[in-house]
């Protein structure tokens, strides 16, 4: 009998070490952590702000530039399987020469056949006041014959850390000779 407890009491020590062990190596990869104390998050708040993008594949200075384009596009009505590179200057008033407030930086595709619809992933990243150096992480269909039509935030930096939010987009003005485009972002992100 004794022999027996000797060998349980090695036997439970080596699966507690065994468990222990365990703990403390998953402790090294993740842990739990409280948002408020670990960021020193304030309370979240919403912010608006209002800009206009100029989206340019023409000209001296194009901002958005055709990188892929399926042997469809050249056929197509909706421009499908064409894809761009883009970083468009975002400015406070339909006017170029107003004041800049950042760019967005990222890439669209004609992802539609049966309408001009884009799949957009980008960046807007902000280059004026308090924003400065924050981004907004943006990723949505945008059909752009529709107004007004809306993106999704699924995240930001910066200010912007945690964002979540939507960005509701409307033509300003286009031209369908050129394809340039200037277009009014409202966004509305929840952030800390």
């Amino acid at each position: 009998m004794a022999h027996f407890k000797a060998g349980f009491t090695i036997l439970a020590f080596f699966f507690s070490l065994t468990f222990l062990t365990a703990i403390k190596s998953e402790t090294l990869f993740a842990r739990r952590l409280s948002a408020q104390d670990q960021f020193r998050l304030k309370p979240e708040k919403m912010t608006h702000l209002r800009f206009y993008l100029h989206d340019t594949l023409t000209g001296q200075h194009p901002t958005a530039f055709p990188v892929a384009q399926a042997a469809i596009t050249n056929t197509s009505s909706t421009f499908f399987g064409l894809v761009a590179v883009i970083d468009d200057p975002l400015t406070v008033t339909p006017d170029l020469n107003s004041t800049l407030v950042g760019r967005a930086q990222g890439m669209y595709a004609s992802s539609s056949q049966s309408e001009v619809a884009l799949t957009i992933t980008m960046n807007l990243v902000f280059a004026e006041g308090a924003y400065n150096g924050s981004t907004l992480s943006v990723l949505g269909r945008n059909p752009i014959l529709k107004n007004p039509r809306e993106l999704t935030i699924v995240g930001g930096t910066g200010v912007f850390r945690f964002a979540r939010g939507y960005i509701q987009l409307r033509t300003y003005t286009y031209n369908a000779t050129t394809n340039n485009a200037i277009v009014k972002y409202d966004v509305y992100a929840s952030h800390y």
